[in-house]
Formats: structure tokens, C-alpha cells, sequence
């Protein structure tokens, strides 16, 4: 009890002294922790007791709150022996075989193991998940160009139809608007393969290996898919 004492009137003094909120409250952790043993030692020999503590998970401690001052500890330590006129021995235990420096034994934020980054934790499988992400997405892409298509100039988009006018139509936006009609006319595909080599190919002098042709050759097979 002697030491509760001490570290009561420490904290006295800290608030009159108008000491910061952080270095109070180590005393204070310090003063429940006594209070801890004290309660173990009473209710140690009339029954078991079970003892839960629950945080508030709202209340977030700073990690320099969780760094306790091993210096002002041993300070707080020697100034008791002190008084008692007695060297300190760090490694005596009480009749519990409780430690006598039990805050001690709490590993510093410097002793403790680098925290592992979440990306680090997911990266160290087979795949990364950006990975993961980017195959998702390009069978996304590939299922997307089988999907059948009900009205080819609703499926073509703003950029699409930009481009195909200016680069397959030359620019003829009326040829492209009646060429995407009559192309969705037709029932079935090879009628619409052998108006578009005939009307279209051959005319406008389309060019199979350049990808913006494929693209509009997709689209109309999605059509009649």
C-alpha cells in the first residue's frame, strides 16, 4: 500500500503542477495496476473471482500513451526503496508470485514486432489482388463482346459511332446512319456479311487487319449471336 500511496500523492502533485494529460495518465495506469494486485490478494483466499475488463471501443490511447516511461517507473521504484532504507531487488516476488515490477514485463512499442502493411499480408499469396482484380475485369470484357445485341445502333456508343463515321464511313454520317439500318434488318448473319463485303468493303476500301474494322465486324456478329 505504501507504493498506491506514493503514486496518489505523485498524481497530486502532477495536477497541481498542471503536467500534461499524457504523464498523468501513466500514473494513473500505474495506480490501477496496484490497485489490481491489491484486489488479487484479497480475493485470493475466500473464492475465485473472474475478472473481465472491457475498453471502451470508442476511447483510442496514443500509442505514446502505450510507451510507459521505464525511466519515471524505476524513479517511482527508488524513491520507495528510499524510504524504506532498503536496496531494491528487481527479481523479489510477493507470497502470490507476483512480480514486483510487473509493468516492466510489457514490451515497449520499439520491442514489438513490425506491424505487417494489409497489402504486404494479401500480396504474399499465389496473385496479388490487384491481379485477382484485373483477370475479373478482362472476363468481365470478354463476356461482354459475346453478349447478343437487339438494336446495333442502340449498342453502338457515342465514341464508337464518332469513329467508325470518320474513319470506315469517311465521314458520311448519313451513309452510316442507313448502312446500321440495313445491316439490322437483315435475319441472319451471312446476308448481312455479304452486303457489308459487297456495299461496304469493297467500296470504302475497308482494311480486315485494323482493329477499329474488327470492332464493327464484332458488333454486327453479336447482333444476329
Amino acid at each position: 500500500m505504501e507504493r498506491l500511496q506514493y503514486l496518489i500523492s505523485k498524481l497530486n502533485e502532477q495536477f497541481e503542477q498542471n503536467v500534461p494529460p499524457s504523464q498523468m495518465l501513466v500514473t494513473v495506469q500505474l495506480i490501477e495496476t496496484e490497485l489490481t494486485k491489491s484486489f488479487t490478494k484479497s480475493s485470493a483466499g475466500t473464492r475465485s473471482t473472474k475478472i473481465s475488463v472491457v475498453m471502451p471501443s470508442a476511447l483510442k490511447i496514443s500509442p505514446e500513451l502505450i510507451n510507459f516511461d521505464a525511466e519515471e517507473e524505476k524513479e517511482i521504484e527508488r524513491k520507495i526503496v528510499e524510504k524504506k532504507g532498503v536496496n531494491a531487488a528487481p527479481d523479489k516476488r510477493d507470497s502470490n508470485n507476483w512480480p514486483l515490477y510487473p509493468l516492466n514485463d510489457i514490451p515497449t512499442l520499439a520491442h514489438q514486432r513490425t506491424r505487417k502493411e494489409l497489402n504486404d499480408v494479401i500480396g504474399t499469396g499465389s496473385s496479388s489482388i490487384n491481379d485477382k482484380l484485373k483477370d475479373n475485369v478482362l472476363e468481365l470484357a470478354a463476356s461482354l463482346k459475346e453478349t447478343p445485341i437487339r438494336e446495333l445502333k442502340k449498342a453502338i456508343g457515342v465514341n464508337d459511332r464518332y469513329v467508325f463515321i470518320n474513319e470506315l464511313f469517311r465521314g458520311d454520317e448519313p451513309m452510316y446512319e442507313r448502312s446500321i439500318k440495313t445491316i439490322n434488318n437483315f435475319r441472319i448473319l451471312p446476308e448481312a456479311e455479304y452486303w457489308m463485303e459487297r456495299e461496304l468493303k469493297i467500296k470504302l476500301g475497308w482494311d480486315d487487319s485494323r482493329e477499329i474494322t474488327k470492332h464493327f465486324y464484332q458488333l454486327v456478329k453479336r447482333r444476329f449471336s
